[in-house]
């Protein structure tokens, strides 16, 4: 049975008052990144992109983000410079059909880019649900790329899903799905066919309700964000092991994450017309190469011990806008359902 908004309101809300598991989001953006010292932040600047879904870090194009709309919008992804926060291409998906609700996207191995057509606003009622692949391409520019398309079925039934996971090394295709008290992760076979269904199976349980999850560039660690916080797990062979809080920033419905090209940063993205993406450090162990994170607000990756010291406690002034956040993100989607 569906919780009623109000209800599910009042439990995030009572979470969030008793974990303090969230810092205040900085009123102005973060200043213009350069690729020589990590991202720092941006702004979506491009007005065609208002419901941002899914982030992911170019490995070719250094400082660049791979993002794209939530539904109603096409088969389009957005090549966006950190630096600038402005488009540089816009990508046109052929040799798939209409897209129904793409949520995420991710990385593989060979800079080939992964979509999650995943989502489920009908509370998983679709029988099955679509994943595209594609070339990166080495020149950004807007064009149109040729991409495959995979029919996605889960073995324990249909579900809502906004986080697809490509593993750096292997190149396996991984899917958290979207429950209020907790998901799974789901496993996709070792190679994905063309020719039929490929079934994903639940192999390790997730203590969130997530919408976004992303793999270190070395593939040792996973970032599982939600609504009002995010864990930290370590891969641990594909049986996760949490590792503890992340600082996600409050945003007004933040729905991405990924982790910067260097591993340094945890970048996290949100919904809305000139939405900002918020830097933050990534735990310890998730660069790809040996320099530690550096820099306050980096979130504690031993034990499960909560974010900052910066944060302070919660505060008034942020309950009240985490209120405000849930009532609005609550009132668009049953708007989006209705």
């Amino acid at each position: 049975m569906r919780r009623s908004f109000a209800v599910r309101a009042g439990a995030l809300l009572t979470g969030v008052l008793l974990s303090g598991a969230f810092t205040v989001l900085a009123v102005s953006a973060a200043p213009a990144a350069s690729a020589a010292d990590g991202d720092k932040g941006f702004t979506v600047e491009d007005p065609r992109i208002t419901e941002s879904s899914g982030l992911a870090a170019s490995r070719q194009h250094p400082g660049v983000y791979w993002t794209h709309n939530d539904s109603d919008d096409g088969p389009y992804l957005y090549a966006v410079d950190s630096a600038t926060g402005k488009t540089v291409a816009r990508i046109t998906l052929s040799g798939v059909g209409t897209p129904r609700d793409v949520e995420a996207i991710s990385i593989g191995p060979g800079n080939e880019i992964w979509v999650g057509d995943i989502g489920d606003n009908l509370g998983g009622t679709w029988k099955y649900v679509w994943v595209y692949r594609l070339p990166e391409p080495k020149k950004l520019v807007d064009q149109r790329v040729k991409a495959t398309q995979y029919v996605v079925k889960y073995s324990d039934g249909a579900r809502d899903a906004e986080s697809l996971l490509v593993h750096p090394k292997t190149g396996r295709v991984y899917i958290i799905d979207k429950k209020e008290d907790g998901g799974h992760l789901y496993e996709g076979p070792a190679k994905l066919s063309t020719s039929g269904a490929n079934i994903f199976k639940p192999v390790a349980p997730v203590d969130l309700w997530a919408t976004d999850a992303a793999f270190s560039p070395d593939g040792s660690q996973v970032a599982v964000r939600g609504y009002l916080g995010g864990i930290s797990y370590a891969w641990n062979g594909g049986k996760l092991k949490r590792e503890g809080r992340l600082d996600v920033p409050l945003q007004r419905q933040g729905e991405s994450v990924s982790y910067s090209a260097d591993g340094s940063k945890l970048m996290y993205g949100s919904e809305g017309a000139g939405s900002s993406v918020v830097a933050e450090d990534a735990p310890a162990g998730a660069s790809s190469s040996s320099k530690s994170p550096s820099g306050g607000g980096g979130s504690n990756a031993s034990g499960d011990g909560g974010g900052s010291s910066a944060a302070g406690g919660v505060k008034a002034g942020a309950i009240a806008v985490a209120a405000l956040c849930v009532v609005a993100f609550g009132l668009r989607r049953l708007r989006r359902r209705g």
